[in-house]
């Protein structure tokens, strides 16, 4: 029975992509979007600052900063 109803959804699904137009190129509009947005922007503007200020001993230095402040 589940197994029905999750080849139901599949198929929805596929023929609802299948028919679309002006979608396909939404989606795709929203892709580039979200690559741009958790690719790049994390490369150049998101450095790792923990991998910077601690070096291989993480756990140390988090737990120092948390008792300092």
């Amino acid at each position: 029975m589940t197994n029905n109803l999750l080849y139901k959804v599949y198929r929805f699904y596929v023929d609802g992509f299948r028919s679309m137009t002006i979608g396909r190129v939404l989606w795709l509009v929203i892709l580039i979007k979200l690559f741009v947005i958790f690719f790049v922007l994390k490369l150049f503007f998101f450095p790792d600052v923990l991998q910077q200020r601690a070096g291989k001993d993480k756990a140390s230095y988090v737990a120092g900063q948390l008792i300092s402040r």
